[in-house]
């Protein structure tokens, strides 16, 4: 007995449901990374009010002639004004500190925000790895993903120590970042503007630092790595000078989000990281 072969039509519908199946399947696919892409932008900074606080994050004598960079959120940074000195500055959104210790980055905050600036050194060898996390971000790379991309970059040497002693200035009167990322993932925004000299693969113990805290006298390390950094606080009467300086620019801040707003009281004694 001859088995029947499918009539024509039935086979015509049962290709045309695959085929709506797979093409639904599609668009939900589509859908979800759209809507993962979009959970990852930043809403961007108004794009004078970025520079500026960009530019405080160096000395007076240095700002007019620093490249800085401003965020675009489709594609991570870019450069905003073309300097003529060697030095560099920009606002992290979310910088290298997100991708230390072993604890899982979830998602990306939108809260995070400081200015910082490197020199020739620092802009070769520490600033890629900033401009790698916005550019990630921006097409939409898993958080968790990213964090393990980065890290895996440090073991293989990808991000190398800068080849020369140097410095990176964050002398802007405010910042929002983590506390001690090495351990947790606990932010703060103080107002501890400060100078960070380039201290390649060293720990606190090597140099007989002090405990890493706001307002030390004393320098100490952090960030242990091939990108760490040995800390010193502006005084307290440079650093009233500063706040006083940018008083408008922070009360900007503060109007676009408070969490950006200066603490009223003053900064407890934890360990902050840039």
């Amino acid at each position: 007995m001859k088995t029947q072969k499918p009539k024509l039509p039935l086979l015509k519908a049962a290709t045309a449901i695959q085929v709506i199946i797979i093409i639904v399947g599609l668009l939900f696919s589509l859908i979800a990374n759209a809507q993962n892409k979009q959970s990852n932008k930043l809403e961007p900074l108004p794009r004078d009010l970025e520079i500026q606080l960009a530019l405080s994050a160096l000395p007076p004598h240095l700002r007019d002639g620093a490249t800085v960079y401003v965020l675009n959120p489709d594609k991570g940074f870019e450069v905003a004004r073309k300097g003529t000195n060697e030095f560099h500055t920009f606002v992290s959104r979310n910088g290298d500190d997100a991708m230390r210790g072993s604890w899982p980055l979830k998602e990306y905050r939108k809260d995070i925000l400081y200015p910082i600036s490197f020199d020739a050194a620092g802009a070769k060898a520490i600033m890629p790895v900033f401009f790698d996390i916005a550019k990630m971000q921006a097409e939409g790379t898993d958080p968790v993903k990213l964090k393990q991309i980065i890290q895996e970059r440090y073991k293989t040497q990808y991000y190398k120590a800068p080849e020369r002693a140097g410095v990176s200035y964050m002398l802007s009167p405010v910042l929002r970042t983590y506390v001690n990322p090495d351990a947790q993932e606990m932010v703060l925004t103080a107002n501890v503007p400060h100078i960070m000299y380039y201290a390649p693969n060293v720990t606190n113990q090597d140099v007989g630092g002090a405990k890493p805290a706001p307002g030390s006298d004393y320098p100490f390390v952090i960030l242990t790595g091939p990108h760490g950094y040995t800390i010193q606080f502006l005084g307290e009467k440079e650093k009233k000078a500063v706040t006083k300086e940018y008083e408008p620019m922070l009360k900007r801040l503060c109007q676009i989000n408070e969490l950006w707003c200066l603490p009223k009281t003053a900064t407890p004694a934890t360990h902050i990281h840039h």
